[in-house]
């Protein structure tokens, strides 16, 4: 059967695109350029689909705890609010310049995806991988809220890269740059316990653990590691462990039952969001059992040591959730899926064609593109299902309190306190970019008296109405 023109148009140009990706003179070149039109693609996905939605509320407050900068917040550790700080000093503070940050996140960390399969992978099964990553919603859909589980796709591809290359050559530059990346996560969030202790087990499974051991590099690594982590760890002993506090009056001190449903849930929504890759993966390849097992746990040293990498930081949480009585949830699981590739193409008697390439290149191109003409559609029907109206109407709220603002006073608006789902999205889009309270240290009694405030509540929340 011939393909219609418009499949075979595409076919023709997912060829290729497959020619400029495995070209080893200037693959490195072509897949950066591959992953700016990604991330710009996606970017103007969410600014059109989500338009009609207005900044999450994760979103906005990360921008008012950027206002407010500290070595740590009552949720969760700095990194997230430092990105925001800092890009927002460069870009302005609006919607596509916030939808932009966040898919730069997935990017860099399918960057480091592309960089960990070269040592295992050849170029035919490295595009193909790259691509197939794309194909998981934690990657695009789900990076598009920043917060600070994206924060970590980025910083948990690097620090296994510097790792992994750390534990094999034990040069002290990746050892550094492993510490640096331990640090980077565990600033991200607290989560990334699980990644490093994932990383230790990989190592001492491994056969050459003697020889890592007893070389510089992994001393390189926790020296560096807690130079940079100290300042936040001086700040918790001082500000005695807050966050742990909140993180177990959310999600710990849980029943056994209601940890082992989250855990299953866990596993089970994790596989949900890589079912497309797997399913890609295995109607391509058709391993034979004994590849099979092989996939899941190499006989090789170097791909045992990277599946170990991979299955570590994802089983152990389930452990520690069991044990501690913590609810987790497979959203926690997005920084976890770099090493997949590998863990799925490396098993020598697999093959991967040039067609197959090509029409999973083909899968992986389309994708984004429908999405994108479908945009304006999802944001209609988003605006007629009623959004959630703090978020959605944050913008027009935050022009009429300024404008009721000035007209009281000609002091600039520098304080929002209430709700916080609304002051925050008011901190967030107005002009004179006040600090959002609600959750933060408030200012002396002195520097309200000259300033002032504006509260917002709901108009039917009497507790937030009635506080002084």
């Amino acid at each position: 059967m011939r393909l219609s023109a418009p499949l075979h148009a595409a076919d023709r140009v997912a060829g290729r695109f497959r020619v400029a990706l495995t070209d080893p003179a200037g693959c490195e070149r072509n897949v950066l350029l591959a992953l700016v039109a990604y991330a710009l693609l996606w970017t103007l996905y969410g600014t059109i689909a989500k338009g009609s939605q207005g900044l999450h509320y994760d979103m906005t407050e990360l921008v008012a705890w950027s206002r407010d900068l500290s070595l740590g917040y009552l949720k969760h550790p700095p990194l997230a609010a430092f990105i925001v700080w800092l890009w927002f000093s460069v870009f302005p503070l609006a919607e596509w310049s916030y939808y932009l940050l966040a898919m730069l996140m997935p990017t860099v960390a399918l960057w480091f995806a592309w960089r960990l399969s070269a040592d295992t992978l050849d170029f035919e099964k490295r595009v193909v991988g790259l691509a197939l990553l794309t194909l998981i919603p934690f990657f695009n859909f789900h990076a598009l809220k920043f917060n600070v589980n994206t924060v970590l796709m980025p910083v948990w591809a690097a620090t296994t890269f510097w790792f992994l290359r750390s534990y094999t050559t034990r040069r002290a530059l990746y050892a550094a740059l492993a510490g640096v990346g331990a640090a980077a996560c565990m600033l991200g969030k607290y989560w990334s316990v699980f990644l490093l202790a994932g990383l230790i087990v990989a190592a001492l499974i491994d056969r050459r653990r003697g020889e890592y051991f007893r070389s510089a590099a992994p001393w390189i690594t926790v020296a560096v590691g807690l130079v940079v982590l100290s300042p936040h760890l001086v700040w918790l002993a001082r500000h005695d462990f807050a966050p742990f506090g909140y993180a177990v009056g959310i999600h710990g001190a849980k029943p056994f039952v209601v940890a082992l449903k989250a855990v299953l849930g866990y596993f089970a929504g994790s596989i949900g969001y890589v079912a497309i890759p797997l399913i890609v993966v295995l109607a391509t390849v058709r391993p034979s059992r004994a590849a099979f097992a092989d996939i899941v746990w190499p006989g090789e040293p170097e791909r045992r040591l990277a599946a170990a990498a991979f299955w570590a930081p994802f089983l152990l949480p389930a452990l520690g959730a069991l044990a501690s009585g913590t609810e987790i949830t497979s959203l926690w699981s997005m920084p976890a899926w770099t090493l997949l590739p590998v863990l799925l193409l490396s098993q020598p008697s697999l093959t991967v064609s040039a067609a197959d390439t090509r029409r999973i290149l083909g899968l992986a191109m389309v994708v984004p593109l429908i999405v994108l003409i479908a945009s304006p559609v999802i944001a209609i029907n988003v605006q007629h299902s009623g959004p959630q109206p703090a978020a959605a109407h944050a913008q027009q709220l935050a022009a009429e309190i300024e404008r009721a603002w000035h007209e009281l006073t000609p002091l600039p608006l520098r304080f929002v306190d209430g709700d916080p789902d609304i002051a925050y999205g008011i901190g967030a889009y107005a002009s004179e970019r006040p600090r959002a309270l609600p959750g933060m240290p408030a200012p002396g009694e002195a520097e309200l008296k000259r300033s002032g405030l504006v509260r917002v509540c709901f108009a039917d929340d009497a507790v937030c109405r009635g506080a002084v």
